[in-house]
Order: structure tokens, then C-alpha cells, then sequence
């Protein structure tokens, strides 16, 4: 590699915004444009929401979506990922931060950044020391069944808006779907022919004229339908509400409070807040990487969060994450690179400057509408048919992770991580463990299946696809040791280990026992295509001399007449299976056969 080539990567790795940057052109930054003022639209109520559910005020939530939401884009890895408030993080910093302060206070707001500061420390350290290997441990279905839960708690989050009933803000999924079916004949007819308006002209928009910026459209039909009902019938018959004037002004600079004290109670709620945080966001940007066909470093994602809410703690911006509705709307708009998340930060505070009162005219129904397509655009409906009738043990995984998810959003997807991880686990310690036997072609050195076909009475040929480690000692141990249980003749194992990838200490521990087991019983355990490195750590572990070289077969080795030579003539003398080449003619003693 050159020089000049090594300095470009080395830029790269500093500079991630490097890798992508070729790719801006005209094209892009249009799409980026119309994806960021869509972004930047649906940014306005939801900032200030989250804001209230954290106890923070009201223009914190959208400081957390301009700072810290360029910062992670520009630093992490995905093209999509839009960072900024959250309800999951809202949550998790009020029931930290409350017993701590009184909300909303200048305290709690201190402390509140604090708590930022010290999540965004954390994200960059488990960044640089290269743990975004962690996020293999989330599986694709366990993606596609977060995805799933989390659209449907984006729906259930706007029923009221859209149907105009009162459900207090963040009820549960259930208290939702209960609270609907209660308030049912209380349905604001008003409210409802807006939202869904809105969601008609988006899907028409998005079918028919896919140039358009769909939810832009829709956004400003429903608008203008709610003007009219609300001119036309007044607001007092109506009861149409609209995002309301919002707060102007850019966000001032704010410095955390790192006394020892704030520093002593914050520290651990920072830590929960820092998983959470990743999980979300890595699980986010996974699930439209998944649509979007893009690779993602797990690395860098935790680096680009960490460096967004370290710097968006002194930009009065509070714990931010990946964000599921505005990630799923910036991919839906059709967001090409990165940009579009900086565009809409530029957008937020243009909006908030110059046309604040603007905002409101735009009514909470046509943002429910909007956040339903979204919420319907995220859930693979596709993946959850194929893998519900293709793999039980996965559609567990992927039934468990979405009703997790409504359940409880944070903990959901731990629940599916945790479950995939144990029927992993379950999986892969009882390796497969099948009875061969030797193709009968001539000249031919590879095994078949043994049913349906004779076998040695004092030998089994078994092929292990599978590893032998701690866990999946027992099984094979158990596997071997039947073998001779059910035949008291069948003293000798030859194991077919091409699918024997690594053997642990506790494998090799067993496989030595299992050797001397079966040396004192007149037989022996032969290996045949045993792997370089299983050789090589068995060598390392001292356990070839329990084992023996010569119980080790290259590939295309003549095993057959060194353990043939082991076996007793007697039993050979009567026996008519005589799958090997030498039963046919000699005994194991050198006797040539009578019969």
C-alpha cells in the first residue's frame, strides 16, 4: 500500500464524513434537502414532547436535535441514523434524574447535562477500545422484530392525535388499545378526517407521483384541511390542536456541573443511559441498513453518539440517540447521505428563528397521519411471514423481541438479544453427530450416510459438524459414550472432524479421557481431516500424548488397515458386514479368510 493510500485511510478513520463525501453531488443534495425539511418538520413537536417527558424544558428537546444530530452524522457510520430525543431516553433520564431534583429546575437541568456529558464519555470509550462487536450479538431477527414493535409504538404514540381522544402521553401499548376501544364513541370526527387525509394524500403521493416529497405534500394538504375546518366550523366545535408557537433563539452554551457530588449520583444512571442509548441507535441504524443495503461499523456508530453528546452537553442539548421516527422519515424521504441530517439541524434553527409561528398552523393530526405511513414503512412484513413458517426457534426470537418491544421498549430488545444468544448457546453446544460409513465407489476416500447401509459391529464412524467446547462437552461425551452402551462390540470411534472447527481446554480434556476410555475397553478414537489449528492446540495442550499421533489421519490416508489390524478376529471370523476392503479377504490377525 502507498504511502499516499495509507495517509487516506488514516484520514478516513479520523474523519468519517471523508468516505462518503465523494459521493455529493447535485443529485444527492437535492434529495438530502427535501429528506432534511421533512426531517426538520417532524422534529418540531416531537423535540418539545420529549423535552416535557424528560422534565426538561420545552426548547431543550430541540437543542438535543441541532448539536448533537450533526455531530453523530457526520462521525458515525450510517447514512440514515438520525440522532436527537427520544422517548425511550426521555424516560430513562426523568426516573434517573427526578429523585435527584425537582424537574425542570436549574439544578435538575445541571445535573441533567452532567448525565449527558458522562453518556456521550462513555459511548466514545467503548467506541475507541473497539466494541462495536457487541452489536453482533444482534441478530436479523431480532432486528426485523425491534423494527416491527418499535412501528407499532410509533402508531400507538399518535392514536390520540389522530383520533383526537385523551390518553395520557406515554401509556403503555395496551393502555392504548384499551383506552381506543373505552373512548371509542368520544372519537373526534374532526380530528380524524384530518389525519387521515393526510395519510391518503401521502400514500397517493408516495404511488403516483414519487417525485414529489410525498410527506411535504401531505403535511401541507392536511394543514390546509384543518385551516378550513377550523375557519369554517371554529375551533371551539373543531377541537383540531396544532403544534402551537414554539421557542426562537439558537442554543446557549451550557457547562455541566462536574463537582464530585453530581458527578458521584449521576454516574451509574449515565451507564444505563450509554446502553440504552447504543442499543437503540445501533439497533436502528441495523434495521435500515437492512433496507438500504448499507454496512455498518459498530465501531464508529459508538463513536459518532459518544462525540455527539459530549459536545451537545455544552450546546444545552440533553442525552440523544438514534431516533426511530426520524430516522424512519429521513430513509422514507429519500435521504442519501448524511447531509440531510445537517440540513435539518440548519433547517430546525432557521425555523426557529424566522418562522416559529408558523409552526402553528400544523396540526398534531397531520403529524399522526405521517408517523403512521412512516410506522407502516418500517415493519418487513415479508421477513416475519418467511421466518415465521420457516424456523420456529427464530420466529420465537422474532414474536419475543416485537412484544418485548411493546411491552417495554428498552428492555425488548434485550429480551430478544438475550433469547437468541441462549438458543444459540443450546444450539451449538449439541453439535451434530451422524453415522457414517465409506462410499463404496472404488478409489473413492469420502463418506456417506450409514442408513440403510451396513456397518463394523466393532467400530462406528461418526462425522461431528460442530465445535467441542465446555458447553458442548456434555452432549458429545454423552453421544460417544452410547455407542458402546447399545454394542458392547463397538469399542472403537473413528470421528470424520472436517466439521470440527476449534476444540476448547474442557474439549480436549474430554476427548483425552474419552481416548483412554476406550483404549482400556480394547478399542481406541481415531480422528480423520482433523484441522491445523484443532491439531495444533491439541499439541499445545499436551494432550496428543493421551490421544496419540497415530490416531490422526491426513486426508486420503489409508485408515483402514492400521485400526483393522486392532479389531478381534474372532468377531470378524462370524461377522458378513465387511464394509472395509481387508474384512474381505484377511482377519485382523493376518489369517486369510476360509469362508
Amino acid at each position: 500500500m502507498s504511502q499516499a493510500a495509507s495517509q487516506s485511510q488514516l484520514l478516513q478513520k479520523i474523519f468519517p464524513f471523508l468516505r462518503w463525501w465523494p459521493m455529493v453531488n447535485r443529485d444527492t443534495n437535492k434529495a438530502d434537502v427535501i429528506a432534511a425539511i421533512t426531517g426538520a418538520m417532524i422534529v418540531l413537536p416531537q423535540g418539545v414532547a420529549f423535552a416535557t417527558i424528560a422534565g426538561m424544558p420545552p426548547e431543550y428537546g430541540l437543542y438535543a436535535a441541532m448539536v448533537p444530530a450533526i455531530i453523530a452524522a457526520l462521525f458515525g457510520s450510517s447514512w440514515h441514523l438520525v440522532s436527537g430525543p427520544t422517548t425511550a431516553i426521555s424516560i430513562a433520564v426523568f426516573a434517573a434524574m427526578s429523585p435527584l431534583a425537582e424537574p425542570g429546575s436549574a439544578q435538575f437541568i445541571s445535573m441533567v447535562l452532567t448525565l449527558t456529558f458522562f453518556t456521550g464519555l462513555f459511548q466514545l470509550i467503548l467506541g475507541l477500545a473497539r466494541m462495536g462487536v457487541l452489536v453482533n450479538f444482534i441478530s436479523h431477527t431480532v432486528v426485523i422484530g425491534f423494527t416491527a414493535g418499535a412501528a407499532l409504538l410509533i402508531a400507538a404514540s399518535q392514536v390520540k392525535n389522530f383520533f383526537g381522544i385523551n390518553i395520557p402521553r406515554g401509556s403503555h401499548f395496551h393502555v392504548v388499545i384499551e383506552q381506543f376501544f373505552l373512548q371509542f364513541n368520544d372519537i373526534n370526527l374532526y380530528v380524524t378526517l384530518v389525519a387521515v387525509v393526510t395519510l391518503a394524500v401521502g400514500i397517493l403521493a408516495k404511488v403516483y407521483t414519487p417525485k414529489l416529497p410525498y410527506m411535504i405534500v401531505a403535511m401541507v394538504v392536511g394543514s390546509l384541511v384543518a385551516y378550513l375546518l377550523n375557519t369554517l366550523e371554529g375551533f371551539d366545535t373543531t377541537h383540531i390542536k396544532t403544534v402551537g408557537a414554539l421557542p426562537a433563539g439558537l442554543p446557549h452554551f451550557s457547562l455541566p456541573d462536574f463537582s464530585y457530588g453530581t458527578i458521584h449520583k449521576i454516574i451509574f444512571p449515565a451507564l444505563i443511559v450509554t446502553m440504552l442509548a447504543l442499543t437503540e441507535a445501533v439497533s436502528i441504524s441495523r434495521a435500515i441498513a437492512t433496507k438500504s443495503e448499507q454496512r455498518i461499523d459498530g465501531n464508529q456508530e459508538f463513536i459518532g453518539q459518544g462525540l455527539g453528546n459530549l459536545l451537545g452537553s455544552f450546546f444545552s442539548g440533553y442525552a440523544s440517540c438514534g431516533s426511530f421516527n426520524r430516522s424512519g422519515v429521513n430513509y422514507a424521504a429519500g435521504a442519501k447521505t448524511p447531509l440531510a441530517t445537517v440540513y435539518a439541524s440548519i433547517f430546525l434553527v432557521l425555523i426557529l428563528l424566522l418562522v416559529a409561528p408558523l409552526a402553528s398552523y400544523l396540526p398534531n393530526a397531520a403529524m399522526a397521519g405521517i408517523l403512521f405511513l412512516v410506522a407502516w414503512g418500517l415493519i418487513d412484513f415479508h421477513h416475519i411471514k418467511v421466518i415465521t413458517k420457516t424456523n420456529r426457534s427464530e420466529a420465537v426470537i422474532l414474536w419475543v423481541t416485537l412484544l418485548g418491544t411493546l411491552i417495554n421498549l428498552e428492555q425488548g430488545i434485550f429480551f430478544g438479544i438475550l433469547l437468541s444468544l441462549v438458543l444459540y448457546l443450546n444450539r451449538v453446544s449439541r453439535p451434530n453427530i451422524d453415522a457414517v460409513v465409506p462410499a463404496k465407489e472404488e478409489g473413492a476416500y469420502h463418506f456417506v450416510s450409514a442408513a440403510g447401509h451396513d456397518e463394523c459391529p466393532q467400530m462406528r464412524i461418526v462425522r461431528m459438524n460442530g465445535s467441542i467446547f465446555f458447553g458442548a462437552v456434555d452432549h458429545v461425551q454423552n453421544s460417544l459414550m452410547e455407542i458402546d452402551e447399545i454394542n458392547l462390540q463397538c469399542k472403537t470411534v473413528m470421528v470424520v472432524a472436517t466439521g470440527m472447527n476449534f476444540v476448547d481446554a474442557a474439549g480436549a480434556e474430554f476427548l483425552a479421557q474419552e481416548a483412554r476410555r476406550r483404549r482400556k475397553l480394547g478399542g481406541g478414537l481415531y480422528f480423520y481431516r482433523c484441522k491445523e489449528n484443532v491439531m495444533r492446540f491439541l499439541r499445545k495442550s499436551d494432550k496428543l500424548d493421551d490421544l496419540g499421533e497415530s490416531a490422526f489421519f491426513s486426508p486420503m490416508a489409508n485408515w483402514q488397515t492400521p485400526i483393522y489390524k486392532t479389531m478381534d478376529s474372532a468377531i470378524c471370523s462370524n461377522c458378513s458386514a465387511r464394509i472395509f476392503s481387508e474384512c474381505k479377504t484377511n482377519l485382523p490377525n493376518g489369517e486369510a479368510r476360509t469362508t
